[in-house]
Parts: structure tokens; C-alpha cells; sequence
């Protein structure tokens, strides 16, 4: 059975684990690698480097919108594409795509070097953490280019149904960064800009891996060079469908932008530090989801297109039951051993382990509910509904999350800022179930709307076969 008639025909469960492990093991890895870099930076140079690369977290996640924006658009557009069974079609969208994801990270780049130290200062650092975090965006920013070509191409490759491919990427480029890391800052001790070059050069890798694939013919759909240039009607798809993450990935970086500024005026570097962990530690807690919600995209997407609702329906619902029961071991995890996870990124900060530990247990007090709200967003992504796709995308980091964090440390000060993520979840979840619901009943008259049609075309051809019987 080749990769579309799996799709189309293969059980749901099996069809979800053979899409979803593969990427929940490299994004899960992946994260592991991102880890273990602040590991390396908290006992190599001290908690002011955790305070510097949450300051360039903002600015990472923008790099990784312009992914998004051109990835996840792209490959909803391809799986629609390949369900219809218009392969010309899925070409032109990833032709487009290949050179906007090149095109796109280097203006930004550009930008962020005119500009780099009121950026820096504008995003979080003090004067303490301003050199570290210029060590390292500077040359984060050289390899921008690498980084949206690794992550934004190899969603094509999932597209197409080759999960497993897209798996190895991360593997690759992750622990090429990972060697990379411990060698420049212990062995070499480069510091801060041998983290950057470690990340850079991972990155660099994973860009050679996936490019090679689409080039040595062991794809289905190929980047072929008449379709390079860039369609406007095929961009304008691509980055309606990939506007909700990328608004969520942009809305992730304003939050972060203001969390920092917050966290700094009520408690200073330190609770810089603690932000940095945490969120650490939430990579490795959400990436799972993540990587779940990308294996159900193209399985939704494709049977959207061959309108095969029911398999669509089905695809859903294991990919909610899996995510939730993810979100309550993360969450199992994180309280019954908040100080000894902590304890890893430093070696004697008893102050900083003391108030992170504090915080981690308030901040993913809701982490089991959100299974539900991220596969929910995904699924309007698959099925190219960007509008609510959109809402819920930036629901919970946008119109929820921001003002309260701007409202509530004014009455509760730091604790304000630990509290504000729960409540915002649980509001969250409540709107995604709503137009969740809603879909459901849209989806159930998409059915009887296909049997009526059905229905009519076997009256007729019956009225046929009568006539012809007749003569």
C-alpha cells in the first residue's frame, strides 16, 4: 500500500502512530537537545547566560513563524492537494513555498542587525545580560536562513506521508548541536557564541538533510526549478491557511516579550533565570502534543480533501484522547519531582531552585486541558479553516494571556505572573470546545449532503439502465 492510499484506507489508529511517532520522537529529542544546551550554559557560565537566551527566545520564535507561516501553510495546502489527486498542483505549492522560506528569514536578519541592541534591550536584557544575549543572536542570526529551511521543509516531507524522514532531520541536526554544545563551551570554553555556533551548525545540518531528499528523487512531490518562482494566488493560500500558527508563533513572542519586561520589574535576573527553565522544561512537556498534532494534520487534511468525513471525524478524536493523556503525564511528572528537574540546571543557586520550583507548580497547574485546545487548533489548520484556526491560536497567548498578565501581578505581584498561565488555559479550552462543536455539526451536514448527491446519482443512473432495458 504506497503513502496516499494509506491515507486513505489504513486504520486510524495505526495510520496516527505511523505519522505521529516519528515526529513526536524528534520534536521530543529535539527538545531534549534544547535542554540539555541550558544545562550546559547554567553549569558552564552561570545563570546570566539562562537570563540570555530567554531574552533571545522572543526572537528565536519569530525565526520559527516565518517557518511556520510558510511550513504549516504549505503542507495543508499539499495534503489537500494530493487527497484531490492534483500532484502538478502539490508542486507549484512547494515551489513557492521552498523560495519564500529562504527568502523571508534573510530580510528579517537583516533588520535584527541595524538594530541589534535596542532589540536586545527592548526583549529583556539588562545591562548584566546585554553582552551575553549579543554574543549569541548575532550569530544566531548569520544562520537564520538554515534554521526555516530544516524546520519549514520538513513539514513537506510529512505532507507527502514520510513521516519517518521528517523524524530523522530532527535527530540529525539536534544532536549535531548537542555535540557540538558540550565541545565549544567545555572543551573549547567559547561560551555563549559556541552555543550559537553549535545551534547554527545543527541547523545547518538538518537544511543539507532535507534538501537532499527532495533532490535526489526519493520524494513524491518534487521542488522542481519552473516553479520556484513565486505564485501570488498559491502565497496568498499558503499563508492565509499558515496565518494562525504564525500568529500564534508572533503572539508567543509578544508574550514572552512582556513576561520578561514583567518578571524583571517584580523580581529582577533571577526570575529571568526561572522563565528560562520553565521554559525548558515546557518544551519537552508540549512537544509530544505537538509532535501528535503534526501526524494528524495531513491524515485530517488529505481525508478533508477525498471527503472522507467519517476518517476525518475518527482522526480526531484518537488524537484528543492521545494528547490529553500525554498532557497528564507531563503534568504527573513536573509535580511529583518540580525541585530535582530544576536542580539539573544549576549547580548551587539555592535561590533560584527555590523560587523556579515554587513557580513550576502554578504555571502547568492546567497542562491536562491543553491536549485538547492545541489539536483543536490544529484541526482547522488541517482542513485550511484559517479564521478559526486563528482565534484559537491566539485565544490563549493573545486576547486571554497578555491582559492578564498585564492586569493580575498588579494585585499579586510575581505570583501574578505564575498564575496567569492556568487561567488563561482553562478559558482557552472553554472557546475551543465551542467551535469545536460547531464544526461537528457542519461536518455531519457535509455527510448528508455527500449521500443526497450520492443518492441522486444512483436514481439516475438506475433511470438509465431502466431506458436502455426498455429498448
Amino acid at each position: 500500500m504506497d503513502r496516499t492510499q494509506a491515507m486513505r484506507y489504513q486504520k486510524i489508529n495505526s495510520l496516527l502512530w505511523n505519522f505521529s511517532l516519528p515526529a513526536i520522537v524528534g520534536m521530543v529529542v529535539n527538545s531534549l537537545y534544547n535542554i540539555v544546551d541550558r544545562i550546559f550554559l547554567g553549569r558552564g557560565i552561570g545563570s546570566l547566560a539562562i537570563a540570555a537566551t530567554t531574552v533571545a527566545f522572543p526572537m528565536m520564535i519569530i525565526l520559527m513563524a516565518v517557518s511556520v507561516l510558510i511550513g504549516v501553510g504549505a503542507t495543508a495546502l499539499i495534503s489537500i492537494r494530493l487527497g484531490e489527486q492534483k500532484h502538478e498542483e502539490a508542486e507549484k505549492v512547494i515551489g513557492t513555498a521552498t523560495t519564500m522560506i529562504i527568502l523571508l528569514p534573510v530580510i528579517f536578519a537583516l533588520f535584527f542587525f541595524l538594530y541589534t541592541e535596542p532589540i536586545l534591550i527592548a526583549f529583556g536584557a539588562s545591562e548584566e545580560v546585554l553582552p551575553y544575549a549579543k554574543d549569541f543572536m548575532q550569530i544566531i542570526m548569520l544562520g537564520a536562513g538554515f534554521g526555516t529551511i530544516s524546520m519549514g521543509m520538513n513539514n513537506f516531507i510529512r505532507a507527502e506521508g514520510n513521516p519517518r524522514m521528517a523524524m530523522y532531520t530532527q535527530l540529525l541536526g539536534g544532536a549535531v548541536n548537542v555535540v557540538l554544545n558540550y565541545v565549544f563551551i567545555f572543551q573549547f570554553g567559547w561560551g555563549m557564541k559556541g552555543s550559537a555556533f553549535a545551534t547554527v551548525l545543527g541547523q545547518l545540518t538538518g537544511a543539507v538533510w532535507v534538501l537532499s531528499y527532495f533532490y535526489s528523487g526519493r520524494s513524491i512531490v518534487k521542488i522542481r526549478w519552473k516553479y520556484l518562482r513565486p505564485q501570488w494566488p498559491i502565497l496568498l493560500s499558503i499563508m492565509a491557511i499558515g496565518f494562525a500558527p504564525f500568529a500564534m508563533q508572533v503572539a508567543n513572542s509578544v508574550q514572552h516579550l512582556i513576561l520578561n519586561k514583567t518578571v524583571i520589574h517584580y523580581s529582577g535576573d533571577i526570575a529571568l533565570s526561572a522563565v528560562g527553565i520553565m521554559m525548558s522544561i515546557g518544551t519537552i512537556l508540549f512537544m509530544p502534543i505537538l509532535g501528535l498534532s503534526q501526524g494528524a494534520q495531513p491524515i485530517i487534511g488529505f481525508n478533508y480533501g477525498a471527503r472522507q468525513y467519517d476518517r476525518v471525524k475518527e482522526t480526531f478524536k484518537v488524537a484528543v484522547f492521545a494528547g490529553t493523556a500525554i498532557s497528564v503525564i507531563g503534568w504527573l511528572i513536573v509535580h511529583i519531582w518540580p525541585a530535582q528537574i530544576i536542580g539539573l540546571f544549576t549547580r548551587d543557586d539555592v535561590e533560584l531552585i527555590a523560587l523556579t520550583t515554587h513557580a513550576i507548580i502554578i504555571y502547568f497547574a492546567m497542562l491536562p486541558v491543553l491536549g485538547f485546545q492545541i489539536i483543536g487548533s490544529t484541526y482547522f489548520q488541517a482542513v485550511g479553516k484559517p479564521i478559526q484556526s486563528t482565534i484559537l491560536s491566539l485565544s490563549r497567548q493573545v486576547l486571554i494571556f497578555i491582559p492578564l498578565l498585564v492586569i493580575l501581578p498588579r494585585f499579586w505581584g510575581i505570583e501574578g505572573v505564575w498564575r496567569t498561565p492556568p487561567i488563561a488555559d482553562l478559558l482557552a479550552v472553554l472557546l475551543t470546545g465551542t467551535l469545536i462543536l460547531f464544526e461537528m455539526k457542519n461536518i455531519k451536514k457535509l455527510e448528508e449532503a455527500d449521500k443526497d448527491r450520492n443518492n441522486q446519482v444512483w436514481d439516475h443512473d438506475e433511470e438509465l439502465a431502466s431506458a436502455c432495458t426498455d429498448r
